[in-house]
Formats: structure tokens, C-alpha cells, sequence
């Protein structure tokens, strides 16, 4: 504890631990308020213990035999560290994952392994301390673990990258499912709104239908402004990634058109015919297309 901050108080009723925004009280069993607080001089209705934690022993003997240290620690580490004190596998799993920014890291590392760097570009409005204290959060749960780069990684061998541990790559399916319950309330991007490329493999991977692509095998490359993702489709099974892709069967530049197009709100070939939607291959794939990635907008929800 921060001594200049920081203040503990044992009087008959239990300890007080205060600080500059809070003030915590835990009180002793029932069976010990009877006696005298070691360290408190007869009829003496409190004392300050001191700062210092030999003098703190000295004074008033081991803590455990004034009050339950471990109710205290428990409290404290509710009101600090955003615990909601619940034995509860939701409430852990938020208290893990569930502060703010930190479900995005998570699905920006679901694409690969990355730097401090990569990770700040694909989470531009995140602020940098932010960034650095959910890292150290996920990686203290388990979710999260720093080793050092490899050539094969595209990284400096110097600089250490972030990935999902085993247990943390548990998470995909809910957080595909959290991010399909969220897209139905998606309208029109807002003005403060950013686009990355890890948020669109996710919207795909998020709309992807297995049923409608039985029997297809297919590579899609999309072209959105300057971000180039593809996405191969082999009967049934997908998957997504950064780039362009060589021998595309369909390069789809849908400009402002593609939430609209997955939400069924266009058709295509007539977005292909006046123009809006320029296409390199067969039409008939972008019709594929907007069968196999998806959603189904909630008209109450969208623009909430």
C-alpha cells in the first residue's frame, strides 16, 4: 500500500482501512469484542496503527487475532480491482475479460500473434496506458501471454508479441456469438466510428453461414479502401485472413455498400448494374456471397 495514501485504523469493532477515495470497515467476530484491542491502553476506545509494518505487528500482535484478514483483503480487492463478489462463473469470466477495451483485444489477437505496435493500430482510440494495463490484466488470468517474437512472426526479434493462451483462444465461440447478438443493432456507421481490419475478419467470420456454403469452394478478396482482406470458403468451412489473395475467384470492392449488402438491404446485381458495386469475376459468387455472410438487422434496435 501506498503509505502516503493509505491508513489503518483497529479500534473494539474491527479495522478501518482508508484512502483517498474510500473508506473500508470490516468488523471482528462477535466473540472478541469483549477483550481489549492489543496495542490500545486500558480504556482507550481506539488506536492508530502505524505505517510501518514491524511497528503494526509489534503493536497490536497478528491481524488474524483482531478481525478475518481475509474478509478484509476480499472487500478491498472488491472495491479495487472491480471484483463484483460473486461466486459465479459470468461474474469471473467479466472480471477476467469484461472491462472496457479488453474483449477487443482479445478478438484482434484471434487473426495472430502481435506487437505492442500492431495491437495500438488496431485499436486506434484505445489510450496507450489502457492498452499496457488490460495486457498485464489478461496475461495475470491466464488469457493473454507475452513471449519473444520470431523471423517467422514479421516481428523484430527484440520486440515481444502477445497471443492467446489455450485457455484464451476458448473464448472464440462467444465472443463470435456476443458479436453476431451485437451486429443486429448495427445502422449506419457513426461519425466516430473506425473500420480495422481485424473488426471486418470478425464481421465475417461473425455473418459466416456453414449450412449455405455446403458445396462451394470459392476465394473471395475484398477490397475496402485501403484495407485488403480475402476470404476462402472450401464446403462448408471458411476461413479469413489479412491480404490480398492470388487467383481470387470474385475481388469485391463494395465501397459504402457492404453492411447494407450483408444485411440484405440490396441487392446485388442491381448494385452491380447502376454501378455501385464493382465486381472482378462471376456474378452469380456475389450472389453466393450475400447468402453465406449474413444478418438479419433488429429494426427496433438498429440506430439505438
Amino acid at each position: 500500500m501506498n503509505e502516503a495514501r493509505w491508513r489503518m485504523v483497529v479500534d473494539p469493532e474491527g479495522v478501518t482501512i482508508a484512502g483517498d477515495r474510500f473508506r473500508l470497515t470490516a468488523t471482528r467476530p462477535s466473540r472478541e469484542r469483549a477483550g481489549t484491542v492489543p496495542g490500545t491502553a486500558p480504556g482507550t476506545a481506539s488506536g492508530t496503527v502505524p505505517d510501518d509494518a514491524d511497528a503494526l505487528l509489534a503493536e497490536i500482535g497478528p491481524l488474524g487475532s483482531v478481525v478475518d484478514l481475509e474478509g478484509v483483503l476480499s472487500e478491498l480487492q472488491t472495491v479495487t480491482r472491480g471484483s463484483y463478489g460473486q461466486f459465479c462463473g459470468l461474474s469471473r469470466a467479466l472480471e477476467m475479460v469484461g472491462e472496457r477495451w479488453g474483449l477487443l483485444i482479445v478478438r484482434d489477437l484471434f487473426t495472430g500473434p502481435k506487437s505492442l505496435p500492431e495491437l495500438r493500430r488496431g485499436l486506434p482510440r484505445m489510450p496507450a496506458e489502457t492498452l499496457t494495463v488490460r495486457l498485464r490484466e489478461l496475461e495475470h488470468a491466464g488469457v493473454v501471454r507475452r513471449r519473444a517474437s520470431e523471423p517467422v512472426d514479421g516481428h523484430d526479434a527484440d520486440a515481444p508479441v502477445y497471443e492467446l493462451t489455450e485457455y484464451g483462444g476458448q473464448l472464440e465461440r462467444a465472443v463470435v456469438e456476443l458479436s453476431r447478438w451485437g451486429a443486429r443493432s448495427l445502422g449506419e456507421p457513426r461519425p466516430e466510428d473506425v473500420v480495422t481490419v481485424n473488426s471486418m475478419i470478425m464481421a465475417l467470420r461473425t455473418t459466416f453461414h456453414p449450412e449455405a456454403a455446403r458445396g462451394l469452394t470459392a476465394g473471395y478478396e475484398l477490397r475496402l479502401g485501403e484495407m485488403v482482406l480475402h476470404a476462402r470458403i472450401e464446403d462448408g468451412v471458411l476461413s479469413v485472413g489479412e491480404g490480398a489473395l492470388p487467383g481470387a475467384d470474385l475481388v469485391v470492392e463494395p465501397g459504402p455498400l457492404l453492411r447494407a449488402l450483408m444485411a440484405g438491404e440490396i441487392d446485388p446485381a442491381e448494385a452491380i448494374e447502376n454501378g455501385t458495386l464493382r465486381i472482378t469475376g462471376d456474378p452469380a459468387l456475389m450472389t453466393r456471397f450475400v447468402e453465406i455472410f449474413t444478418f438479419r438487422p433488429e429494426p427496433s434496435l438498429v440506430g439505438s
